[in-house]
């Protein structure tokens, strides 16, 4: 009933919904709020995931997830689906599929590369259950540029690591995972066959996780080049390692500055949950 109920959900977002707002715009044109205390404001700060920044004349919206107040989540679809019409494929269903007594979510986006039903292509794991084998075959494409990878975690600790690295060194299955590619940096290097600044261009998104622990999501404003992108994870975020999700269809989940990306039809997601840890 939950899925029916979300399904009608989604198809009256589509049908009546105005373009979403970027983080910074949700509130442009409202009567301004009665000026809050600093120490208001550091805590509405703190619990604010994601912000926009420039890198290169590109606008990029980065989230953070911290193990210290998130907990992170694979979800390809309701578990109340009817067979074959498992996979969310918008962000807005799994936004109106999440019960009342779900814990708030922080953000979620697009996470790893799907065939022509929204199932993934390469290893996924949901709640500990693999739903797809590791993918080490060879062929066209984004996910096919060696070496591409996996980002997974258990519990509060989550990685980013090559496909051949996770295979031999990654012997317990992870809480969650996503296999994707190509990576975009590998040991603070950009992945070899990513040019400076190439010719193709996309609206792209990424994770990499920091030496602090913390996981970080980014998606492009705009279409932006692999150089450059893969460039900002290595020079600003400063990540060891970060992994390429997607590019055209990439798209958020950003319930604090009111937004919620409907383009086109997406395949597994990645959904940053607050833990109750460390919150404001």
């Amino acid at each position: 009933m939950r899925y029916a109920a979300a399904l009608t959900a989604l198809l009256s977002f589509t049908a009546c919904s105005p373009e979403p707002a970027a983080p910074g715009e949700a509130n442009a044109g409202k009567p301004k709020a009665a000026k809050s205390s600093g120490k208001d404001k550091a805590r509405a700060d703190k619990a604010v995931a994601c912000r926009v920044e420039r890198f290169e004349k590109a606008r990029l919206t980065v989230c953070i997830a911290d193990p210290a107040r998130h907990r992170i989540a694979m979800a390809l679809g309701p578990k109340d689906a009817p067979e074959g019409t498992r996979p969310y494929r918008h962000l807005a269903l799994l936004a109106a599929s999440r019960p009342p007594d779900a814990p708030p979510v922080a953000f979620a986006m697009n996470g790893g590369m799907f065939d022509e039903d929204g199932q993934p292509i390469g290893y996924y794991v949901e709640d500990g259950a693999r739903l797809q084998k590791l993918n080490r075959s060879e062929g066209p494409g984004n996910f096919h540029m060696l070496p591409n990878g996996v980002f997974y975690g258990t519990g509060q600790v989550w990685a980013v690591s090559t496909t051949d690295d996770f295979a031999d060194r990654v012997t317990e299955r992870p809480d969650f995972a996503t296999q994707s590619g190509p990576m975009l940096v590998i040991d603070g290097r950009l992945h070899p066959e990513i040019a400076a600044d190439g010719v193709s261009t996309n609206i792209r998104n990424g994770v990499g996780v920091g030496k602090d622990g913390r996981a970080y999501f980014v998606i492009s404003e705009a279409p932006l080049s692999f150089g450059k992108f893969a460039r900002y994870f290595r020079d600003v975020l400063k990540v060891p390692n970060a992994l390429y999700l997607d590019g055209k269809v990439s798209s958020l989940w950003d319930p604090a500055h009111g937004r919620l990306d409907n383009m086109a039809p997406l395949g597994p997601l990645i959904v940053v949950e607050q833990s109750g840890k460390g919150t404001p």
